[in-house]
């Protein structure tokens, strides 16, 4: 009997990395994915240059919706495109061991970004301050979940004007550990938690610490669900709003419609939906009443002031959730020296 013929060097390495690939895209899919905080929308809970881990298993991986994707990317790669939307599957969710719940934080598609399929839409990561079926209203910057007050995160951050006559050193700042601030006229505007901003008012050379806050009726424009007449809501005061919720029946009051219309029609999975003269027209047929197909979900950064959240662009449909949050594997200070350039503390420490 012959021996079987050795494979060569090259052939081993290709067979070695498609089997790193496929184990790689498997992990990647059905266990955990690795994110980077690119923002500081969620200081000081997560901080610019933290590495995640996003769990898949809490919530149940979902099947592509995109197949035809090149392995290990997203969007695209050098700038062109890695994918192609000539098949959509539909999309189903495996079981996890979880549901999301109100204060966890969230990986998830961002709903507005139409010109990609959700699932390749940007990832983005923010605190699930309301679940289906929850009404969420903001009062005075607080947050109330059917009308109790939520849980405050320890390190919830608002926006600050800090009033002085000279230039603050930058050492000030870092001592304090914060990291998101500019000049303004004045002063120094600044994203700080209220005990760091105490810890300003008691400086010599600081005159004023002034909280921002919108007032209340003062309609912003810029907020969800963009009806600022009927609407007088503002990132500091907002609500009280409904979060659609599956299996649930909306009655499609001309108010209802201003706010849940452009969710029914862009999420639902329908393909012929207009809004006629403040009615929900569906199939040619104008309707009164709606049964919603899926979960919504209501998203929040801790840094309150400085976050482009749910208060901006609306619900968070399930079918755009990623995962859950879970692990920090590594911090990278971007402002560091090359001494304190890693964050030691915060290696290995669960995201809460």
């Amino acid at each position: 009997m012959k021996n079987p013929k050795k494979k060569s060097v090259l052939v081993e390495w290709l067979d070695a990395a498609v089997f790193a690939i496929v184990a790689a895209t498997l992990i990647r899919w059905i266990l955990a994915e690795p994110f980077t905080i690119p923002s500081s929308s969620m200081e000081k809970s997560l901080l610019v240059g933290d590495y995640l881990f996003v769990s898949k298993l809490h919530y149940g991986a979902r099947t592509p919706r995109t197949p035809l994707q090149l392995p290990l990317t997203h969007q695209s790669l050098f700038g062109i495109p890695t994918y192609v939307d000539w098949i959509q599957l539909p999309q189903t969710r495996l079981p996890g061991f979880s549901s999301v719940k109100n204060n966890d934080v969230v990986v998830f598609n961002y709903p507005g970004e139409k010109s990609f399929p959700s699932d390749l839409r940007t990832n983005y990561i923010k605190r699930c301050m309301g679940i289906a079926g929850d009404s969420i209203e903001v009062r005075h910057q607080r947050v109330f979940i059917n009308s109790q007050p939520a849980q405050v995160p320890v390190e919830l951050e608002s926006g600050y004007q800090l009033l002085t006559d000279i230039e603050i050193n930058d050492r000030v700042f870092k001592n304090l550990d914060i990291t998101d601030y500019g000049n303004m006229p004045g002063g120094y505007r600044v994203f700080a938690t209220d005990a760091k901003a105490k810890a300003f008012k008691e400086m010599p050379f600081v005159k004023a610490v002034i909280k921002e806050e919108d007032p209340a009726g003062e309609a912003d424009p810029s907020v969800f669900p963009f009806a600022p007449q009927m609407l007088p809501w503002n990132k500091d005061n907002y609500g009280p709003l409904w979060i659609p919720k599956k299996g649930a029946v909306t009655e499609l009051s001309p108010r209802n419609v201003v706010i849940y219309g452009s969710i029914i029609a862009d999420y639902e999975g329908l393909d012929n939906v207009q809004v006629v003269d403040s009615a929900l027209v569906i199939d040619g047929k104008p309707v009164k009443t709606y049964t919603w197909q899926q979960d919504y979900y209501f998203m929040m950064g801790d840094n309150r002031h400085n976050s482009a959240d749910s208060r901006f662009w609306g619900f968070v449909p399930a079918d755009h959730i990623v995962g859950k949050a879970w692990l920090i594997w590594l911090s990278l200070d971007e402002r560091g020296s090359i001494i304190d350039k890693i964050r030691f503390r915060r290696i290995f420490s669960l995201i809460k």
